[in-house]
């Protein structure tokens, strides 16, 4: 499926990872489900806590590597958010019920970490989040981050506001 919509960002800090996720819940809506992809420490649960925050949720967004997945209700009237590391998993649908949520998934924003290869079945539309570590000594806290909307539910989304 070919991506319908894309941003590129540079974050240089935590924070602005955190800001990036705020950002990107702007445009979240029930039944989103948003892939983050890239390795041990390039910030994937930073952007998850700025999520959190954007969506109004509950509870302290921290990664669910040992409980495979946590779910923040929303103290407003948002949806909550579904926050999983597949790391652990085979994969699929069938897992993901398994993990027995106390939500629907149609009316929660799901983030998996580490969802590549696992969890696409779950819905055609979906976002894809990259995000790589810069290379080199004074690049520590630098990170390239590629956010790729995929399906129907992006194509008229304009990602570049996550640019700003």
């Amino acid at each position: 499926m070919p991506s319908v919509a894309s941003a590129d960002i540079t974050v240089t800090s935590p924070e602005q990872m955190r800001d990036l996720g705020r950002r990107l819940a702007k445009l979240l809506r029930a039944g989103d489900l948003v892939m983050l992809n890239g390795e041990l420490g390039a910030g994937k649960t930073t952007l998850t806590r700025g999520l959190g925050e954007g969506l109004g949720v509950r509870g302290a967004v921290t990664s669910p590597t040992f409980v495979i997945a946590r779910v923040h209700p929303s103290l407003g009237d948002g949806p909550p958010l579904v926050h999983v590391d597949a790391y652990r998993l085979g994969g699929g649908l069938d897992e993901m019920e398994d993990l027995d949520l106390d939500v629907s998934l149609s009316d929660s924003v799901i983030v998996v970490e580490w969802g590549e290869g696992k969890v696409e079945e779950l819905t055609e539309d979906r976002l894809n989040v990259v995000i790589h570590r810069a290379v080199g000594d004074t690049a520590d806290e630098v990170r390239h981050v590629t956010v790729a909307g995929l399906g129907e539910r992006w194509g008229t989304v304009d990602l570049s506001v996550l640019s700003a």
